[in-house]
């Protein structure tokens, strides 16, 4: 894949690979989901809820954590952190390839998981609450979609339940 200087991310949208160039991901769903871990922990130190996400599409990682404190947006989900992320640097909205989330992605972000056409979701906890793949609803199961993403749920769940619970029994 050709560099792409002028669509290097934005800073604080994660990436802490060189801009522009290849990276081969050779790993296995825990590994992706320890670098989304990492990524949670950059959110975390900012004061924002610790969910991270990776993406690995054509060579390439993106990474990104909730910001929706830092810039402040209701939108900034680490997971549409990185997807906004990936399709300014390859330049398209089919974005395709597996993501990496530390928690079950909302209704929002299910919604631009499958508008993005991501091959494969893989999340850590669920989340009774609010989740859109499986816990409250579930988005990619529905039948009215043209796109399906297989998900592979509770990778890491205990490890990515007891990171969200540290930051909220932290803060009390």
């Amino acid at each position: 894949m050709a560099q792409l200087d002028s669509a290097s991310p934005s800073e604080g949208e994660g990436c802490p690979f060189e801009p522009g160039r290849e990276h081969h991901f050779y790993a296995d769903d825990e590994s992706g989901m320890r670098t989304a871990m990492l990524c949670a922990e950059r959110a975390a130190a900012a004061g924002d809820v610790p969910i991270g996400a990776l993406l690995h599409v054509d060579g390439w990682m993106f990474e990104g954590w909730n910001e929706k404190e830092a810039r402040p947006d209701p939108t900034a989900h680490a997971e549409m952190i990185v997807l906004a992320q990936a399709a300014r640097v390859l330049g398209r909205w089919r974005i395709g390839g597996t993501l990496y989330v530390t928690k079950e992605p909302c209704v929002m972000c299910a919604g631009a998981i499958a508008a993005a056409r991501i091959e494969r979701l893989v999340f850590g906890c669920s989340d009774p609450k609010g989740g859109a793949v499986g816990g409250v609803v579930d988005v990619l199961a529905s039948p009215v979609l043209n796109h399906r993403v297989a998900v592979t749920s509770g990778v890491l769940a205990e490890a990515t339940s007891a990171q969200l619970r540290a930051f909220f029994a932290a803060r009390r």
